[in-house]
C-alpha cells in the first residue's frame, strides 16, 4: 500500500508540471517496473542464499562422513596387516581375514561414492582403481560369445559406411550350479574412412566396473555366503574342484562391494516396512570376533517383520547391533506408530504408550506349560495346553478369511474362551504354591494377559510371534557354519543382504534368481525406480 501511495504522489506531482499528458503515466510505469525488478532480485538473492546455506550444510555432513570413513578404512587396514596371528587358530584366522578384506573393499567403495557425491564428479570422470594383474580365465571352460554390434553401420558423425578394423574382447567368469563357464564379449570396432572415426558398441555399466565376475558368479558367491552360510574358503574350494582359481581375497572384495551396492535397497525395504501398522520384533544373539583378544563377544541380530494377516507383500528386516539394549529397537522404529508383537523382553517396554501398542505372544505363554509338562506330567499344564489349542484351532479356521470375517469369528468364539481361561487361571493360581514351575507359568500368563488377549479384539492382529521367529531361524541354524561375524561392519552387511534374501523367499521368489536380475539392473536404476528392484511380490506393489 505504501508503494502504491508513493506512485500516486509521483503521478500527482508530475501532473502539476507543464508536461505532455503521456509523461506522468510513462514515468510512473517505469518506476513501478524498477521497483518490481528490485523485489524479484531480492527474492532471488534470498533463494540463492538459502540454497548456499543448505549446500554448505550438506557438504559439511558429507565431509564429516568422508572423514569417518577414512579413519575407519585406516583402522581396518591396520587390523588387516597388524593382527596378531598367534592369537587365533587357523580356521578363525581365515574367517577373520576374509571378513576384513570384505570390510576394506566395502569402506573403499562407500568412500569413493561419498567423495564423488561431495565433488559432484560424473561417474565417467572418476579415476579408475589400480588393479593388480589377474590370472587368465581357464581355457578349458566353455565360451559363450556375445557379439555387440553398433546400432548403425554408418558413421554417426558424417554418415559414411563403417569398416571393421578390429575387435575389443573381454571375458567374464560366470557360474551355474556346479558348472562354471565364460562369457566372451566381442565388440567389433568399425572405422570411417572419410573422417577416421572409430565406432564400437558401448560397454554397459556393471555393479563392479571392470571386474571379471559376471552377475551370475557374484550372485553365486552372495547366495553361498549368506543363504547357504558357507565361509568364503569353502566357496574357494568348490571353484577349485572345477579348475577355477578364485582367491579368497577376490571373493572378499566382491562381497564388500556388493554389500555397498545393495545397501540402498535394504534401506528402502526398511522404509517400506515402517509404513505397516502392525509389526513383529525379535532378537537373537550372535558372536562377533574380538581380534585383539582372539576371542568373541556377544552381539545381537534384531528382526522386524510385517504382519502376515494384513494385505501387502511380506517384509522382514534384520538389524545388527552390538548389544541387546532396548535403545536399538527405539532407534530402528523411530517415529513409527502401531501395534508391536514381542516377547516379554524388558528392552521393548519403553516403546509402549499411546502411540505404540504392545501385543503379547501366546506361543511364549504356551511354551511355559509345554516345558512344564515335558519335564513331568502336569494336569494343570495339560489343561492350559488344551485351552490354548482351542484358540489356535479358531485361528486356523480364520487364516484365509478377510479381516472383517476374522474379527467376527474371534468375537464370537475366541473372546468367550479367553474370558473362561482367564477366570480358570486366576482360580487355579490360588491353589498353587509360590515358587514352583506351575506358579511361574501361570504368573507369566496372568501378568501378560491384557497383551496376550488383545489380538482377539481385532481381525488383523496376530496371536503370536511365530512368523518372525520362523524368519530368523535359518540364520540361527547357519551360525553352526559361520560361528561368528568378523566385525560390526560385516554384521551390518550380513543383516542388509539377509533382509533382502529372506524377504524374497517370503514373497515366493527365488532369492538367487532375484539377486542375479537385480545385480544386472542395479547399475542403471534411477533412485525413483528403486522400488521396482525390491524383492516383493508384484514389484513396487
Amino acid at each position: 500500500m505504501g508503494r502504491y501511495n508513493r506512485g500516486m504522489d509521483l503521478h500527482a506531482e508530475l501532473a502539476r508540471l507543464n508536461t505532455t499528458p503521456e509523461l506522468p503515466e510513462w514515468v510512473t510505469g517505469t518506476v513501478q517496473k524498477l521497483l518490481d525488478h528490485a523485489q524479484r532480485e531480492a527474492a532471488e538473492s534470498a533463494r540463492l542464499n538459502e540454497k548456499i546455506v543448505r549446500r554448505d550444510t550438506e557438504l559439511h555432513a558429507a565431509q564429516t562422513k568422508i572423514q569417518a570413513l577414512t579413519l575407519e578404512l585406516a583402522h581396518l587396514r591396520r587390523m588387516r596387516f597388524g593382527v596378531r596371528s598367534e592369537a587365533l587358530d587357523a580356521e578363525t584366522r581365515d574367517l577373520f581375514q576374509e571378513t576384513l578384506a570384505s570390510d576394506v573393499a566395502a569402506a573403499e567403495a562407500e568412500l569413493a561414492r561419498r567423495q564423488a557425491e561431495a565433488e559432484e564428479t560424473p561417474a565417467a570422470a572418476r579415476p579408475k582403481r589400480d588393479r593388480a594383474g589377474r590370472q587368465p580365465l581357464p581355457e578349458h571352460l566353455t565360451r559363450i560369445e556375445h557379439r555387440h554390434e553398433p546400432e548403425s553401420c554408418t558413421c554417426g558423425k558424417c554418415g559414411k559406411d563403417l569398416v571393421l578394423i578390429g575387435e575389443d574382447v573381454s571375458e567374464q567368469l560366470d557360474v551355474e550350479p556346479a558348472k562354471f563357464f565364460v562369457h566372451r564379449h566381442i565388440r567389433p570396432q568399425y572405422a570411417c574412412r572419410a573422417c577416421e572415426t572409430v565406432t564400437a558398441a558401448p560397454i554397459p555399466p556393471a555393479v563392479i566396473d571392470g571386474g571379471m565376475a559376471a552377475t551370475g558368479l557374484l550372485a553365486w558367491v552372495i547366495i553361498g555366503k549368506y543363504l547357504d552360510h558357507l565361509p568364503l574358503y569353502r566357496l574357494e574350494r568348490v571353484a577349485a574342484r572345477d579348475g577355477v582359481t578364485l582367491a579368497r581375497s577376490t571373493l572378499a572384495e566382491w562381497v564388500g562391494r556388493i554389500g555397498v551396492a545393495l545397501q540402498p535397497l535394504a534401506d528402502r525395504l526398511t522404509t517400506r516396512l515402517l509404513e505397516r501398522p502392525v509389526l513383529h520384533a525379535d532378537e537373537t544373539p550372535v558372536q562377533q570376533l574380538d581380534p585383539g583378544s582372539g576371542k568373541t563377544k556377544r552381539a545381537y541380530l534384531w528382526a522386524y517383520m510385517s504382519n502376515v494377516l494384513e494385505t501387502g507383500p511380506p517384509i522382514v528386516v534384520f538389524d545388527y547391533q552390538t548389544s541387546r539394549s532396548g535403545a536399538h529397537a527405539r532407534n530402528f522404529l523411530g517415529e513409527w506408530k502401531g501395534a508391536l508383537m514381542v516377547d516379554d523382553f524388558g528392552g521393548y517396554k519403553a516403546l509402549f504408550g499411546q502411540e505404540v501398542t504392545e501385543l503379547g505372544c501366546f506361543a511364549h505363554a504356551r511354551r511355559k506349560y509345554f516345558e512344564l509338562n515335558e519335564a513331568q506330567a502336569n494336569p494343570i499344564a495339560q489343561e492350559a495346553l488344551l485351552r490354548i489349542a482351542a484358540l489356535y484351532a479358531i485361528e486356523a479356521r480364520g487364516r484365509d478369511m478377510s479381516i472383517a470375517q476374522r474379527a467376527e469369528l474371534r468375537q464370537r468364539e475366541a473372546l468367550p474362551l479367553l474370558a473362561s481361561m482367564h477366570d480358570w487361571l486366576k482360580a487355579t493360581r490360588m491353589t498353587v504354591a509360590n515358587g514352583g514351575g506351575t506358579a511361574k507359568a501361570i504368573d507369566y500368563s496372568l501378568k501378560r494377559w491384557p497383551t496376550l488377549s488383545r489380538y482377539a479384539g481385532s481381525g488383523k492382529l496376530p496371536i503370536d510371534n511365530n512368523p518372525v521367529e520362523n524368519a530368523i531361524r535359518p540364520i540361527c541354524l547357519g551360525k553352526k557354519n559361520w560361528l561368528f561375524t568378523g566385525s560390526e561392519r560385516a554384521g551390518k552387511r550380513a543383516a542388509a543382504i539377509q533382509s533382502l534374501l529372506a524377504t524374497a523367499a517370503l514373497n515366493g521368489l527365488d532369492p538367487a534368481a532375484w539377486l542375479r536380475t537385480t545385480l544386472e539392473k542395479l547399475p542403471t536404476c534411477l533412485n525413483s525406480q528403486i522400488d521396482d528392484l525390491l524383492p516383493l511380490a508384484g514389484g513396487a506393489a
